[in-house]
């Protein structure tokens, strides 16, 4: 493979560490040439690293894209890779010449790079943003990059995610500390508690917050020590802020770090990050190679770095008190300082390293070279309808699980989503999407895909509304019309009340459907019913079973930050509104007591619909006089089902809530507001359910009690749980068929 690399050449900072250490690494592998549009210190690093390195300058870009266009094709390369605004200006004027994919790599935020530099923003700002817009894919540096700019309407299937990689050998030792220190300004003696931070003195770095946030924390605890090390121009106006705080004697500004961060790095004790905007920052993960406690703004791609209470601590920009109580806390705990240090350097040295980043990048060439290849055809990939962008867990878990399945059929294939809050679901997924409303879209989607599924869920009833039945009918009839291949994927049917319906549902689908796979055997009895006989019609499970759980810090993180301890012994309740629950919700507060002092277990209230949910576990708790928590916003399928995996037993009424319990092994008892959820319990083989109108108090210890007996006997949970996902296979199996005729 032969990439070539286009840059400005006066680049500096992170944008300067990630491109020349890619490189250096890239041409191990393959050939990674670099082009520079000046020579200088960058260029002559790049050199002396051992990177192939070419200088093209010159004022006229025209005379530059035609030289470069000539030197692309002789050389052979196969993919032209950008970095920054005169790169992307030029990489946009090449694709036609060569006919070679372009790419560029989105370092900081380009609305933000020539901040305080009005006329440098209105000329390279605009050109820089045309630019971005012109070129064929585009990588950010951190996963929030990628969210930021899918936000401002770039397609949302034509990016990648890289994170800043360093190397982690260990560092050799350097020497006396305090010594460094001094040597630096600093104040310091064997006592103190050093934080520090290395970063430019401009605005977006926002130093301010930083020393406010440091005297706070200074007055709580007075062995904290600040040593920023970076020039700038708010130097003068840091300085003066200092003075007036009082804490001038405390605060180090140590200037420029020659001779290498190592020693700087090695002479902290916390580091520090106070920007307003970020994408991966090296300050992080180079203090990580130190084992260093860390506290930074929740900015950019830090948060997938730093888990809240778990490896680090996070607060919001400009929040200085949150920041001082930080550092007080760190400062006056020094197994708090090391543990939290530990912490973060085992994630950051597996997940962060140059290694990984290298490899990232040889993947997203793969790929990009893979799409660019791909054979132009007038009917490809797949549009996905259901009850997605309404917020509800469920339905987002069934959507995520059917992306996962797509792309394990083809992870290149074309999607779109037909969804209520198309933003969202671009943001979250990185798909195409659009309104289901906008009929002109998905109309044009349909006529140019392979496959329409009409994705999971109940999506075939007219109980909570006849109009949605009659949408998704309609969209199913205008999908075959189109020319789609239709599939029913992993879906429940019905209760079809009203017979003008179920004649309806049975015309539309005997007609337009080529295959329907069904959670549940209660669905196939009513499609039977119905009369549904000419689709193939399959028996498999609900696709949100194939979900995986978060990663156990992610999930701690998320428990602590409700004030949860991780570890502890737990009997998870996740109830919803439904008619007749108020009468019933003191049941649930006495089998609440009733389990904490019969096993053990403090009762967890989770929201699986947070707009919805919290209301119904606030009421059902009311007058509890045992310790319980509340998790009102548990974020996505991950993290939820990571903090179902971390309970004894969970007594449900949200169908997915059971779903995911079922998917980790977790015991579980459901309370039946809607007959899917009895359906499901049957089919997995459970018989710990109780309709919602016959709950007693004495029904709902009797289930606790079973699901302890069952706690037990894991063997035979995780033998219903494989067979349920080896069912579910069959979803995905049906729709590679249809996708292959």
């Amino acid at each position: 493979m032969k990439v070539i690399h286009l840059i400005s050449g006066g680049d500096s900072g992170g944008a300067k560490t990630h491109v020349l250490s890619l490189l250096q690494n890239l041409n191990k592998t393959i050939t990674a040439q670099l082009v520079c549009f000046r020579d200088g210190p960058f260029a002559e690093e790049a050199r002396q690293m051992g990177i192939p390195t070419m200088i093209f300058g010159g004022n006229n870009v025209f005379r530059t894209r035609r030289k470069l266009a000539a030197y692309i094709k002789e050389g052979g390369y196969e993919l032209i890779h950008c970095h920054g605004s005169r790169a992307n200006m030029i990489g946009a004027m090449l694709r036609r010449p060569t006919g070679l994919p372009v790419v560029t790599t989105v370092h900081s935020d380009y609305r933000l790079d020539y901040m305080g530099r009005p006329f440098s923003h209105l000329t390279f700002g605009t050109i820089n943003a045309l630019a971005l817009r012109k070129l064929d894919y585009r990588i950010g540096v951190s996963d929030a990059m990628v969210d930021l700019l899918i936000s401002r309407g770039f397609p949302p299937d034509r990016f990648y995610a890289i994170y800043n990689g360093i190397d982690f050998t260990p560092p050799a030792p350097q020497g006396d500390r305090l010594a460094y220190l001094r040597s630096l300004g600093a104040n310091v003696d064997r006592d103190s508690v050093v934080v520090g931070i290395a970063a430019r003195l401009n605005p977006v770095k926002d130093m301010s917050t930083l020393i406010r946030g440091f005297a706070a924390g200074y007055a709580q605890c007075p062995r904290l020590r600040l040593v920023i090390a970076g020039e700038g121009p708010e130097k003068d106006k840091l300085a003066a802020l200092a003075r007036e705080l009082g804490v001038q004697e405390q605060v180090c500004f140590a200037g420029w770090i020659s001779g290498g961060m190592d020693p700087f790095y090695a002479a902290l004790d916390i580091n520090a990050l106070t920007s307003l905007s970020e994408t991966f920052p090296y300050a992080l993960t180079d203090g990580t190679r130190f084992h260093l406690a860390t506290v930074a703004t929740a900015v950019g791609g830090i948060p997938y770095l730093i888990d809240q209470d778990v490896n680090g601590y996070l607060f919001q920009p400009g929040d200085w008190q949150a920041l001082g109580g930080y550092l007080a806390a760190l400062g006056n705990d020094d197994d708090l300082r090391h543990r939290l240090g530990e912490k973060l350097y085992e994630k950051a040295s597996t997940h962060f390293s140059i290694q990984k980043t290298v490899a990232t990048q040889l993947q997203i060439y793969e790929s990009i070279l893979r799409r660019h290849r791909r054979p132009a055809a007038a009917r490809d990939g797949v549009v996905i309808c259901g009850a997605y962008g309404r917020g509800n867990a469920g339905d987002d878990a069934i959507l995520e699980a059917i992306l996962q399945e797509m792309r394990s059929i083809d992870q290149d294939m074309p999607i779109t989503v037909l969804s209520k809050d198309p933003k969202s679901t671009r943001l979250t997924y990185r798909v195409q999407a659009v309104h289901r409303s906008n009929l002109l879209a998905w109309h044009t989607a349909m006529s140019s895909s392979r496959l329409y599924i009409n994705g999971g869920g109940s999506l075939i009833q007219d109980v909570t509304s006849r109009r949605s039945l009659w949408f998704y009918l309609a969209n199913i009839r205008a999908a075959k019309h189109a020319g789609s291949r239709v599939q029913m994927y992993g879906c429940g049917i019905g209760p079809v009340i009203r017979e003008n319906h179920r004649k309806l549902t049975a015309r539309v689908i005997n007609q337009s459907v080529d295959a329907i796979t069904l959670r549940e055997p209660d669905s196939l009895e009513e499609l039977r019913s119905m009369g549904v006989t000419r689709p193939e019609i399959l028996l498999t499970a609900d696709p949100a079973l194939t979900l995986p759980r978060a990663p156990e810090d992610k999930t701690d993180s998320l428990l602590l930050r409700a004030g949860i301890p991780p570890r502890g012994k737990y009997l998870c309740f996740a109830l919803r509104r439904w008619k007749g629950f108020e009468e019933k919700a003191p049941f649930f507060r006495a089998a609440a007591e009733y389990a904490y002092r019969t096993y053990g277990l403090t009762p967890i209230f989770l929201a699986a619909e947070k707009h919805q949910d919290p209301g119904a576990g606030q009421l059902a708790a009311r007058g509890l006089s045992i310790p319980h928590y509340f998790l009102n916003d548990p974020g996505g399928a991950g993290t939820i089902i990571g903090a179902l995996s971390r309970m004894q037993a969970v007594v449900a009424m949200r169908l997915h809530a059971l779903i995911f319990a079922a998917g980790q092994g977790i015991p579980l008892a459901g309370v039946v507001y809607d007959p899917k959820v009895s359906a499901f319990l049957r089919y997995i083989g459970q018989e710990q359910f109780v309709d919602l109108a016959d709950l007693t108090e004495e029904n709902l210890r009797s289930m606790i009690d079973q699901c302890m007996v069952q706690a037990g006997h894991p063997e035979a949970q995780a033998a219903a749980v494989r067979r349920l996902q080896d069912m579910e296979h069959k979803n995905v199996e049906v729709a590679r068929r249809l996708l292959e005729r």
